[in-house]
């Protein structure tokens, strides 16, 4: 059979190959084909001929595309990540496509990566380095706030909030957090209380909860008026939890202290990809990288060796079950072929990774 990468940098095709040698076995004769470019109506035709394909978060698996691939004889499509808002799950049933994703993979991986984006934006290194190479070693604008004894906001408290959560604890910080799934783990850390005293009470909020109807724009133009003045605002999860033009009135009006940004709510067209030769028309975006008080990065808080392996192993994990037609402990829908969406994990409301 077929595999088609779609989105695919060399090291997806490092790990990807890698994984392959201790994922399948001998008995599965699996030919891959990596795209290097995302997975959309225009692109969808280079699927042809695959049983399967793998795709990234920034793919487009709407109902269309879906509808093609199946056509085309895609059977299975393998996520590379935990989240799945860019794939219609009900279409995905309709249509009887078997659908996994990689549901945990390294999550101290992007809680770290948000610590350093608070350190790195509270404690201004990034602004220090670029003074330091130019012979500039004054310390005016490039005050601080000590972490010990803050409060901190966790938006989201699924395994990768609970090793933020973890790490801000041994910084002595005070921990609250919103989830509508109440967490054991978060409980040794700090207290669960609503998500208007999450963001009233706290010195820095790290949103680590997935993009779904009722979460988007979460940070609002109400939301960001509750929080409090001066406060630092974190995303490391998925850039449509933030309503853009909102956090840019309120970093104008110096409501919002700061704004720490691994994900963006139009990086689809952006992220992952070499832009400094052209013009970037996203005003937007463009507009927040004007302040000194914001810092941003293009997703790769879960860049790590560990997690790329993670993610391999757990993709062709899942390509394997599908191949054997075993159940996957990975598959995000069950009773393919019916009409409404029946989830097939507890988990795969999408609050927890």
């Amino acid at each position: 059979m077929q595999l088609a990468v779609f989105s695919a940098k060399p090291y997806d095709k490092k790990f990807l190959t890698s994984a392959r040698s201790t994922e399948l076995d001998n008995t599965s004769d699996v030919e891959v084909i990596f795209h290097e470019f995302a997975l959309s109506l225009e692109t969808v035709s280079l699927a042809k001929g695959s049983s399967a394909i793998c795709v990234f978060v920034n793919d487009d698996l709407g109902a269309e595309v879906l509808e093609s691939l199946h056509a085309s004889g895609v059977r299975a499509i393998l996520l590379r990540c935990a989240g799945y808002n860019n794939v219609d799950l009900q279409a995905a049933q309709r249509l009887s496509l078997f659908v996994a994703n990689v549901p945990s993979y390294s999550p101290e991986a992007v809680a770290e990566f948000a610590v350093a984006q608070i350190q790195t934006l509270n404690r201004n290194t990034h602004r220090a380095y670029n003074r330091v190479r130019e012979g500039n070693f004054s310390l005016q604008g490039l005050l601080g706030r000590t972490l010990n004894g803050k409060t901190v906001g966790v938006v989201g408290t699924g395994k990768i909030g609970v090793a933020f959560s973890r790490i801000m604890n041994g910084f002595g910080c005070r921990l609250l957090a919103f989830d509508v799934y109440e967490n054991d783990d978060f409980k040794k850390y700090g207290t669960y209380t609503d998500l208007d005293t999450v963001l009233s009470g706290s010195d820095f909020v790290s949103l680590h909860c997935p993009l779904t109807d009722k979460t988007r724009h979460i940070i609002n133009d109400e939301t960001l008026s509750k929080m409090k003045k001066g406060a630092m605002l974190v995303n490391t999860s998925r850039g449509g939890l933030i309503k853009t033009k909102a956090v840019i009135a309120a970093l104008k009006s110096k409501h919002l202290g700061g704004l720490a940004l691994d994900v963006y709510d139009g990086e689809g067209a952006l992220f992952y990809n070499d832009h400094s030769g052209h013009i970037i028309d996203d005003d937007e975006l463009m507009r927040l990288t004007t302040f000194h008080n914001v810092l941003v990065c293009g997703h790769q808080a879960f860049f790590t060796e560990e997690a790329l392996r993670e993610i391999a192993d757990g993709t062709l994990r899942n390509l394997a079950d599908f191949l054997h037609g075993r159940k996957c402990d990975n598959g995000l829908i069950q009773d393919p072929g019916t009409g409404g969406l029946s989830l097939a994990r507890k988990d795969s409301v999408p609050i927890r990774i």
